[in-house]
């Protein structure tokens, strides 16, 4: 495992969830063309996998984060979460960290 440190200042759009439900209780998803408001930015790390997928970190403070939800960074390179695990050390809050895995957007064409 190697430690990925903050390389970009990444933005969290986070969707609202639960999502809306129309009269019949059905979950209506957001319009896919919307980009939801940004909740923040911080310093934060990015890597390429070699399966094609990505490796975030964010700053604890982003938690909440869930599927679906976009990540930008500053050059406007943006990425879908697929999914995210809040990570926390007990007495020591200045390593705790989100792990994010996700999409780019669009995607590599190889």
């Amino acid at each position: 495992m190697a430690v990925v440190l903050p390389n970009r200042t990444l933005t969290l759009c986070a969707l609202v969830h639960p999502w809306l439900r129309d009269a019949n209780g059905v979950p209506v998803p957001p319009a896919p063309d919307s980009t939801p408001a940004p909740r923040g930015t911080w310093p934060g790390g990015v890597a390429e996998q070699a399966d094609a997928t990505w490796s975030l970190r964010l700053d604890p403070a982003a938690w909440p984060v869930n599927p679906g939800d976009l990540v930008r960074d500053e050059t406007g390179t943006t990425w879908t979460v697929t999914t995210a695990r809040l990570h926390q050390v007990p007495g020591c809050p200045a390593v705790d960290y989100v792990q994010v895995t996700a999409t780019l957007n669009p995607p590599k064409v190889l």
